[in-house]
Protein backbone atom coordinates (compact mmCIF):
# COMPACT_ATOMS: atom_id res chain seq x y z
CA UNK A 1 0.00 0.00 0.00
CA UNK A 2 1.19 3.52 -0.84
CA UNK A 3 2.12 5.85 1.98
CA UNK A 4 -0.93 7.82 3.16
CA UNK A 5 -0.52 11.53 2.44
CA UNK A 6 -2.46 14.13 4.41
CA UNK A 7 -3.63 16.27 1.47
CA UNK A 8 -3.33 15.96 -2.30
CA UNK A 9 -4.09 19.11 -4.30
CA UNK A 10 -4.92 18.60 -7.97
CA UNK A 11 -3.60 21.61 -9.88
CA UNK A 12 -0.77 24.11 -9.34
CA UNK A 13 -2.62 27.13 -10.70
CA UNK A 14 -3.85 30.15 -8.77
CA UNK A 15 -6.33 28.31 -6.55
CA UNK A 16 -4.21 25.21 -5.93
CA UNK A 17 -1.13 27.23 -5.04
CA UNK A 18 -3.12 29.47 -2.72
CA UNK A 19 -4.59 26.46 -0.90
CA UNK A 20 -1.09 25.01 -0.47
CA UNK A 21 0.29 28.34 0.77
CA UNK A 22 -2.20 28.29 3.65
CA UNK A 23 -0.92 24.94 4.92
CA UNK A 24 2.11 23.86 6.91
CA UNK A 25 3.16 20.99 9.11
CA UNK A 26 1.32 18.38 7.11
CA UNK A 27 2.41 16.17 4.26
CA UNK A 28 1.05 17.79 1.12
CA UNK A 29 1.47 16.84 -2.52
CA UNK A 30 0.48 19.18 -5.37
CA UNK A 31 -0.11 17.32 -8.62
CA UNK A 32 0.30 19.37 -11.82
CA UNK A 33 0.13 18.22 -15.43
CA UNK A 34 2.29 21.12 -16.67
CA UNK A 35 6.10 21.25 -16.47
CA UNK A 36 5.90 24.35 -14.23
CA UNK A 37 3.57 25.90 -11.68
CA UNK A 38 1.31 28.90 -12.28
CA UNK A 39 1.15 28.50 -16.07
CA UNK A 40 -2.05 30.57 -16.47
CA UNK A 41 -0.85 33.20 -13.99
CA UNK A 42 2.29 33.71 -16.09
CA UNK A 43 0.46 34.36 -19.38
CA UNK A 44 -2.47 36.37 -18.04
CA UNK A 45 -2.75 40.14 -18.34
CA UNK A 46 -0.06 40.33 -20.99
CA UNK A 47 2.35 38.61 -18.62
CA UNK A 48 1.59 40.97 -15.73
CA UNK A 49 -1.40 39.14 -14.22
CA UNK A 50 -4.51 41.13 -13.29
CA UNK A 51 -4.57 39.91 -9.68
CA UNK A 52 -7.79 41.51 -8.44
CA UNK A 53 -9.99 44.61 -8.60
CA UNK A 54 -10.77 47.53 -6.28
CA UNK A 55 -14.44 46.63 -6.35
CA UNK A 56 -15.59 43.01 -6.07
CA UNK A 57 -19.31 42.25 -5.96
CA UNK A 58 -21.31 39.05 -6.46
CA UNK A 59 -23.04 40.81 -9.37
CA UNK A 60 -19.71 40.77 -11.23
CA UNK A 61 -20.02 36.99 -11.47
CA UNK A 62 -22.12 34.34 -13.11
CA UNK A 63 -23.12 31.94 -10.36
CA UNK A 64 -25.09 31.69 -7.12
CA UNK A 65 -24.74 35.19 -5.58
CA UNK A 66 -25.34 33.97 -2.03
CA UNK A 67 -22.61 31.34 -2.34
CA UNK A 68 -20.19 33.89 -3.83
CA UNK A 69 -20.93 36.47 -1.12
CA UNK A 70 -20.35 33.93 1.66
CA UNK A 71 -16.91 33.11 0.26
CA UNK A 72 -15.91 36.78 -0.14
CA UNK A 73 -17.03 37.57 3.41
CA UNK A 74 -14.22 35.30 4.57
CA UNK A 75 -11.49 36.61 2.24
CA UNK A 76 -11.98 39.56 -0.11
CA UNK A 77 -9.80 41.76 -2.33
CA UNK A 78 -8.58 43.82 0.63
CA UNK A 79 -7.47 40.68 2.44
CA UNK A 80 -5.68 39.52 -0.71
CA UNK A 81 -3.87 42.83 -1.20
CA UNK A 82 -2.71 42.72 2.42
CA UNK A 83 -1.59 39.08 2.05
CA UNK A 84 0.58 39.77 -1.00
CA UNK A 85 1.88 43.09 0.40
CA UNK A 86 3.21 41.23 3.46
CA UNK A 87 5.16 39.12 0.99
CA UNK A 88 6.69 42.07 -0.79
CA UNK A 89 4.35 42.60 -3.74
CA UNK A 90 2.45 45.87 -4.01
CA UNK A 91 0.56 45.69 -7.31
CA UNK A 92 -0.10 48.70 -9.51
CA UNK A 93 -3.65 49.89 -10.05
CA UNK A 94 -4.70 50.64 -13.61
CA UNK A 95 -7.93 51.68 -15.29
CA UNK A 96 -11.25 50.34 -14.04
CA UNK A 97 -9.78 49.45 -10.64
CA UNK A 98 -7.60 46.63 -11.92
CA UNK A 99 -4.53 45.56 -9.93
CA UNK A 100 -1.55 44.15 -11.85
CA UNK A 101 1.84 42.84 -10.78
CA UNK A 102 4.42 45.63 -10.70
CA UNK A 103 6.92 44.14 -13.16
CA UNK A 104 5.64 40.73 -14.26
CA UNK A 105 3.50 37.79 -13.18
CA UNK A 106 6.71 36.07 -12.05
CA UNK A 107 6.52 38.21 -8.91
CA UNK A 108 3.32 36.44 -7.86
CA UNK A 109 4.52 32.99 -8.91
CA UNK A 110 7.73 33.52 -6.92
CA UNK A 111 5.65 34.25 -3.82
CA UNK A 112 3.88 30.93 -4.27
CA UNK A 113 7.20 29.14 -4.81
CA UNK A 114 8.39 30.40 -1.43
CA UNK A 115 5.08 29.65 0.29
CA UNK A 116 4.95 26.08 -1.01
CA UNK A 117 8.66 25.15 -0.89
CA UNK A 118 8.12 22.65 1.94
CA UNK A 119 5.45 20.80 -0.03
CA UNK A 120 6.01 18.18 -2.72
CA UNK A 121 5.09 19.35 -6.21
CA UNK A 122 4.73 16.57 -8.79
CA UNK A 123 5.06 18.28 -12.20
CA UNK A 124 4.30 16.63 -15.56
CA UNK A 125 1.89 14.39 -13.67
CA UNK A 126 -1.56 13.90 -15.16
CA UNK A 127 -4.38 12.63 -12.94
CA UNK A 128 -6.49 9.95 -14.57
CA UNK A 129 -8.92 8.95 -11.85
CA UNK A 130 -9.74 9.37 -8.15
CA UNK A 131 -11.74 6.91 -6.07
CA UNK A 132 -12.55 6.63 -2.38
CA UNK A 133 -12.68 3.54 -0.23
CA UNK A 134 -13.50 4.01 3.42
CA UNK A 135 -11.83 7.19 4.64
CA UNK A 136 -9.06 7.25 2.02
CA UNK A 137 -8.79 8.61 -1.52
CA UNK A 138 -6.85 6.78 -4.21
CA UNK A 139 -5.39 9.03 -6.88
CA UNK A 140 -4.29 7.35 -10.09
CA UNK A 141 -1.87 9.27 -12.32
CA UNK A 142 -0.25 8.28 -15.60
CA UNK A 143 3.06 7.47 -13.90
CA UNK A 144 2.33 7.09 -10.17
CA UNK A 145 -0.36 6.59 -7.53
CA UNK A 146 -1.15 8.42 -4.30
CA UNK A 147 -3.24 7.61 -1.25
CA UNK A 148 -4.61 10.59 0.68
CA UNK A 149 -6.85 11.54 3.57
CA UNK A 150 -8.11 14.67 1.82
CA UNK A 151 -8.23 15.85 -1.79
CA UNK A 152 -8.60 19.36 -3.22
CA UNK A 153 -9.71 19.72 -6.85
CA UNK A 154 -8.12 22.92 -8.18
CA UNK A 155 -7.77 21.80 -11.77
CA UNK A 156 -9.24 24.88 -13.46
CA UNK A 157 -11.50 25.09 -16.50
CA UNK A 158 -11.38 24.16 -20.17
CA UNK A 159 -9.88 27.33 -21.66
CA UNK A 160 -6.21 27.55 -22.60
CA UNK A 161 -5.74 23.94 -23.78
CA UNK A 162 -2.24 24.97 -24.85
CA UNK A 163 -1.24 25.15 -21.17
CA UNK A 164 -2.82 21.86 -20.19
CA UNK A 165 -6.45 22.75 -19.49
CA UNK A 166 -8.62 19.65 -19.19
CA UNK A 167 -11.95 18.42 -17.89
CA UNK A 168 -10.42 16.07 -15.30
CA UNK A 169 -11.86 18.05 -12.38
CA UNK A 170 -15.36 17.78 -13.82
CA UNK A 171 -14.92 14.06 -14.49
CA UNK A 172 -13.80 13.51 -10.90
CA UNK A 173 -16.80 15.49 -9.62
CA UNK A 174 -19.16 13.43 -11.77
CA UNK A 175 -17.61 10.20 -10.56
CA UNK A 176 -18.57 11.30 -7.04
CA UNK A 177 -22.13 12.04 -8.24
CA UNK A 178 -21.81 15.81 -8.32
CA UNK A 179 -24.02 17.79 -10.68
CA UNK A 180 -22.15 19.64 -13.43
CA UNK A 181 -23.64 22.87 -14.73
CA UNK A 182 -23.12 22.81 -18.51
CA UNK A 183 -19.77 24.34 -19.45
CA UNK A 184 -19.17 26.90 -22.20
CA UNK A 185 -16.37 29.24 -23.26
CA UNK A 186 -16.51 32.55 -21.36
CA UNK A 187 -14.75 35.89 -21.80
CA UNK A 188 -14.57 35.19 -25.51
CA UNK A 189 -15.44 36.91 -28.79
CA UNK A 190 -18.69 36.43 -30.74
CA UNK A 191 -19.02 35.06 -34.25
CA UNK A 192 -21.54 36.68 -36.59
CA UNK A 193 -24.70 35.98 -38.53
CA UNK A 194 -24.70 36.62 -42.28
CA UNK A 195 -26.39 39.99 -41.74
CA UNK A 196 -23.37 41.21 -39.75
CA UNK A 197 -20.67 39.93 -42.13
CA UNK A 198 -19.96 43.55 -43.12
CA UNK A 199 -18.28 43.85 -39.69
CA UNK A 200 -15.40 41.70 -40.95
CA UNK A 201 -14.18 44.47 -43.26
CA UNK A 202 -13.70 46.60 -40.11
CA UNK A 203 -11.14 44.22 -38.55
CA UNK A 204 -8.76 46.08 -36.24
CA UNK A 205 -11.11 49.00 -35.50
CA UNK A 206 -12.07 49.60 -31.87
CA UNK A 207 -14.80 51.78 -30.34
CA UNK A 208 -16.41 52.33 -26.94
CA UNK A 209 -19.83 50.66 -26.53
CA UNK A 210 -22.40 49.44 -24.05
CA UNK A 211 -23.79 45.94 -24.58
CA UNK A 212 -27.02 44.79 -22.97
CA UNK A 213 -27.87 41.12 -22.38
CA UNK A 214 -31.10 40.83 -20.43
CA UNK A 215 -30.60 42.86 -17.25
CA UNK A 216 -26.80 42.94 -17.56
CA UNK A 217 -24.97 45.95 -19.01
CA UNK A 218 -21.35 45.58 -20.13
CA UNK A 219 -19.33 48.62 -21.15
CA UNK A 220 -15.89 49.17 -22.59
CA UNK A 221 -14.20 48.72 -25.94
CA UNK A 222 -15.55 46.62 -28.80
CA UNK A 223 -12.93 45.37 -31.25
CA UNK A 224 -13.88 44.28 -34.75
CA UNK A 225 -12.00 41.10 -35.61
CA UNK A 226 -11.69 38.88 -38.66
CA UNK A 227 -13.83 36.18 -36.99
CA UNK A 228 -16.40 38.57 -35.51
CA UNK A 229 -16.33 40.98 -32.57
CA UNK A 230 -14.15 40.96 -29.49
CA UNK A 231 -12.74 43.47 -26.98
CA UNK A 232 -13.42 43.89 -23.24
CA UNK A 233 -17.13 44.78 -23.54
CA UNK A 234 -17.80 41.77 -25.77
CA UNK A 235 -15.81 39.39 -23.56
CA UNK A 236 -17.80 40.49 -20.51
CA UNK A 237 -21.05 40.14 -22.48
CA UNK A 238 -20.13 36.57 -23.43
CA UNK A 239 -20.21 35.65 -19.75
CA UNK A 240 -23.94 36.35 -19.52
CA UNK A 241 -24.99 35.40 -23.06
CA UNK A 242 -26.58 32.00 -23.63
CA UNK A 243 -28.35 32.29 -26.97
CA UNK A 244 -30.44 35.01 -28.55
CA UNK A 245 -30.33 38.77 -28.93
CA UNK A 246 -27.73 41.20 -27.64
CA UNK A 247 -28.13 44.97 -27.99
CA UNK A 248 -25.16 47.25 -28.66
CA UNK A 249 -25.15 51.00 -28.06
CA UNK A 250 -22.38 52.30 -30.33
CA UNK A 251 -22.95 55.85 -29.01
CA UNK A 252 -23.13 55.32 -25.22
CA UNK A 253 -22.48 58.94 -24.21
CA UNK A 254 -24.06 60.65 -27.18
CA UNK A 255 -27.60 61.66 -28.15
CA UNK A 256 -29.03 62.40 -31.59
CA UNK A 257 -31.54 65.05 -30.51
CA UNK A 258 -29.16 68.04 -30.11
CA UNK A 259 -27.60 67.30 -33.52
CA UNK A 260 -30.57 66.68 -35.80
CA UNK A 261 -30.27 70.16 -37.38
CA UNK A 262 -26.50 69.95 -37.74
CA UNK A 263 -24.93 70.88 -41.07
CA UNK A 264 -22.02 68.54 -40.44
CA UNK A 265 -21.69 65.39 -42.52
CA UNK A 266 -22.86 62.30 -40.64
CA UNK A 267 -19.46 60.56 -40.71
CA UNK A 268 -17.85 63.67 -39.17
CA UNK A 269 -20.61 64.30 -36.66
CA UNK A 270 -20.87 60.83 -35.13
CA UNK A 271 -18.24 60.18 -32.42
CA UNK A 272 -17.13 56.97 -34.12
CA UNK A 273 -14.17 55.98 -36.29
CA UNK A 274 -15.08 57.33 -39.74
CA UNK A 275 -14.73 53.95 -41.41
CA UNK A 276 -17.22 52.51 -38.92
CA UNK A 277 -19.75 55.30 -39.51
CA UNK A 278 -19.43 54.86 -43.28
CA UNK A 279 -19.84 51.07 -43.00
CA UNK A 280 -23.19 51.50 -41.25
CA UNK A 281 -24.26 54.21 -43.71
CA UNK A 282 -23.42 51.90 -46.60
CA UNK A 283 -25.25 48.98 -44.97
CA UNK A 284 -28.38 51.10 -44.50
CA UNK A 285 -28.17 52.80 -47.93
CA UNK A 286 -27.78 56.26 -46.43
CA UNK A 287 -25.69 58.80 -48.30
CA UNK A 288 -23.04 60.52 -46.19
CA UNK A 289 -24.34 64.10 -46.12
CA UNK A 290 -25.30 66.79 -43.57
CA UNK A 291 -27.47 65.47 -40.73
CA UNK A 292 -30.15 68.12 -41.35
CA UNK A 293 -30.74 66.73 -44.84
CA UNK A 294 -31.75 63.23 -43.72
CA UNK A 295 -35.29 61.99 -44.18
CA UNK A 296 -37.29 60.80 -41.18
CA UNK A 297 -36.80 57.16 -42.26
CA UNK A 298 -33.04 57.65 -42.59
CA UNK A 299 -32.86 59.24 -39.16
CA UNK A 300 -34.71 56.29 -37.64
CA UNK A 301 -32.28 53.89 -39.30
CA UNK A 302 -29.33 55.87 -37.97
CA UNK A 303 -30.77 55.85 -34.47
CA UNK A 304 -30.35 52.06 -34.50
CA UNK A 305 -26.73 52.80 -33.58
CA UNK A 306 -28.07 53.40 -30.06
CA UNK A 307 -29.67 49.96 -29.99
CA UNK A 308 -28.14 47.72 -32.62
CA UNK A 309 -29.63 44.29 -31.91
CA UNK A 310 -28.66 40.90 -33.31
CA UNK A 311 -28.10 37.32 -32.22
CA UNK A 312 -24.46 36.19 -32.35
CA UNK A 313 -23.95 32.96 -34.28
CA UNK A 314 -21.73 31.62 -31.51
CA UNK A 315 -18.32 32.34 -30.01
CA UNK A 316 -14.64 31.86 -30.81
CA UNK A 317 -14.42 28.68 -28.71
CA UNK A 318 -12.26 27.47 -25.82
CA UNK A 319 -8.98 28.10 -27.66
CA UNK A 320 -9.69 31.85 -27.51
CA UNK A 321 -11.66 31.94 -24.24
CA UNK A 322 -10.11 33.38 -21.10
CA UNK A 323 -12.35 31.37 -18.77
CA UNK A 324 -14.93 28.60 -18.56
CA UNK A 325 -18.46 29.15 -17.31
CA UNK A 326 -20.33 26.29 -15.72
CA UNK A 327 -18.73 23.61 -13.58
CA UNK A 328 -19.41 21.83 -10.31
CA UNK A 329 -22.77 22.96 -8.94
CA UNK A 330 -22.07 25.32 -6.04
CA UNK A 331 -25.26 24.13 -4.31
CA UNK A 332 -23.36 20.92 -3.59
CA UNK A 333 -20.39 22.70 -1.98
CA UNK A 334 -20.22 24.22 1.51
CA UNK A 335 -19.44 27.94 1.10
CA UNK A 336 -17.82 28.06 4.55
CA UNK A 337 -15.29 25.31 3.76
CA UNK A 338 -15.43 24.55 -0.01
CA UNK A 339 -15.91 20.91 0.96
CA UNK A 340 -18.28 18.74 -1.01
CA UNK A 341 -21.64 18.21 0.66
CA UNK A 342 -21.70 14.76 -0.90
CA UNK A 343 -18.21 13.45 -0.11
CA UNK A 344 -16.38 14.14 3.13
CA UNK A 345 -12.87 15.61 2.72
CA UNK A 346 -13.27 16.29 -1.00
CA UNK A 347 -12.90 20.01 -1.85
CA UNK A 348 -13.47 22.10 -4.97
CA UNK A 349 -11.90 25.53 -5.53
CA UNK A 350 -11.38 28.04 -8.31
CA UNK A 351 -12.59 27.76 -11.87
CA UNK A 352 -13.80 24.16 -11.59
CA UNK A 353 -16.72 25.51 -9.52
CA UNK A 354 -19.77 27.05 -11.24
CA UNK A 355 -18.60 30.62 -10.56
CA UNK A 356 -17.14 32.82 -13.32
CA UNK A 357 -16.31 36.52 -13.17
CA UNK A 358 -15.94 39.36 -15.64
CA UNK A 359 -12.65 40.65 -16.97
CA UNK A 360 -10.63 42.74 -14.56
CA UNK A 361 -9.14 40.44 -11.92
CA UNK A 362 -12.44 38.91 -10.81
CA UNK A 363 -11.55 35.32 -11.65
CA UNK A 364 -8.19 35.40 -9.91
CA UNK A 365 -9.90 36.91 -6.87
CA UNK A 366 -12.40 34.04 -6.89
CA UNK A 367 -9.56 31.52 -7.18
CA UNK A 368 -7.71 33.05 -4.23
CA UNK A 369 -10.78 33.58 -2.05
CA UNK A 370 -12.19 30.09 -2.51
CA UNK A 371 -8.70 28.68 -1.90
CA UNK A 372 -8.22 30.54 1.39
CA UNK A 373 -11.65 29.38 2.61
CA UNK A 374 -10.65 25.83 1.75
CA UNK A 375 -7.22 26.23 3.35
CA UNK A 376 -8.69 27.51 6.62
CA UNK A 377 -10.84 24.41 6.90
CA UNK A 378 -7.99 22.08 6.02
CA UNK A 379 -5.79 23.48 8.76
CA UNK A 380 -8.68 23.52 11.20
CA UNK A 381 -8.79 27.26 11.89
Amino acid sequence: MNKVIDIVIIGAGASGLMVASQLEGEEIVIVESNPKIGAKILISGGGKCNITNQSIEASDYLGNPYFIEEVFKQFDQNDLLLWIAKRGLKPKIRTRGQYFCTQSANELVNIFKKETKKHTIALNTEVQNISKRGELFYIECANKKYTAKKVVIASGGLSYAKIGASDIGLKIAQSFEHTIIATNPALVGFTLQKEQFFFKALSGISTAVEIRIGDKLCDGALLFAHKGISGPAVLDASLFWQKGIISIDFLPDWSFEPHLDSKKFISSLLPLPKSLSKAFLNEWDIEDRPMNQLSKIEREKLKMLKEYSFAPAGNFGYSKAEATKGGVNSNEIDSKTMMSKKVKNLYFVGEVVDVTGKLGGYNFQWAFSSAVVCGKDLKGS
